[in-house]
């Protein structure tokens, strides 16, 4: 039988000894947005084993690639909607050495952002080729934390582009106000307002309602707002978004906007793809 491929300032002796291997470096939020908006299971599982596939069930792979028949025992389902049998079989793609050699998986605790596959309660397809991830305190704790984010009943909407844009000259010289539109997947209003006060930094706050809230601000990087903004907005403001401004109010606005990508910062998903 085929398999399909899966989509997959102290003196340096004063300072404290940190030990290399206690240095934990947090994955990258936009990556582990990306698989969790994906999949419609996440499973914390252990590899039991894998097989290599060849000839037809092999087909479209890449030369420095292998693709595995894995099982593996299921800890916990972390995401989903239906129940899952003890062990679930999947198929992966992994790269192999300059020897031809192939990773070693067996007892890898790993977390699977995946699909069921309807008709056969166990298996599931990966989301993306790399939607297998080494399991890690770190990655375990970012994933629970975004899919809380996605089930908060304030959550954001997707963010599909930007409407129309206006810009409001202050009585001071110096002042007024920018507000820029957003288009989203389900016609929720999102919009963003840049304040100008003389002798002061430009300000700017998300808004999602109709109504700006007093003491607004932006949003805390690495979070679900955070990443609707992101890893959505174009780096400019487009053209279509400034018809009804004069030339100079539309200097303003793109200038305001370009101060907004600046503050949201790249959306990083370290090379994850």
């Amino acid at each position: 039988m085929a398999f399909a491929a899966a989509a997959t300032g102290a003196s340096a002796q004063q300072r404290p000894q940190i030990p290399a291997d206690s240095v934990v470096i947090a994955p990258p939020y936009a990556d582990y947005a990306d698989l969790v908006l994906a999949a419609p299971a996440i499973i914390d599982a252990t590899i039991r084993s894998s097989t290599r596939l060849k000839g037809p069930d092999a087909a479209g792979v890449a030369a420095n690639m292998a693709r595995l028949y894995v099982e593996a025992d299921v800890l916990a389902l972390i995401r989903g909607t239906a129940a899952l049998p003890p062990r679930i079989a999947y198929v992966l793609d992994v790269p192999v050495n300059a020897r031809g050699k192939l990773p070693k998986l067996r007892k890898l605790r790993v977390l699977l952002f995946a699909r069921p596959v309807p008709g056969n309660s166990t298996l599931v397809q990966l989301v993306r080729p790399d939607a297998q991830r080494d399991w890690t305190p770190g990655a375990d704790a970012l994933t629970r934390r975004i899919i809380q984010e996605t089930l908060s009943p304030d959550a954001p909407p997707k963010v599909t582009g930007i409407g129309n844009a206006f810009h409001v000259t202050g009585d001071l010289p110096g002042s007024g106000e920018t507000q820029i539109f957003l288009t989203t997947a389900d016609s929720r209003p999102v919009s963003i307002g840049i304040q100008r006060t003389p002798g002061e930094q430009p300000r700017w706050s998300v808004a999602l309602s109709e109504l700006v809230g007093e003491g607004a601000v932006p949003p805390a990087r690495d979070t679900l707002l955070w990443y609707r903004l992101a890893c959505a907005l174009p780096p400019e403001l487009p053209a279509s978004s400034l018809t009804s401004l004069s030339d100079s109010d539309a200097a303003i606005a793109r200038e305001d906007y370009r101060l907004v990508i600046r503050s949201l910062g790249p959306c990083n998903r370290g090379g994850g793809r």
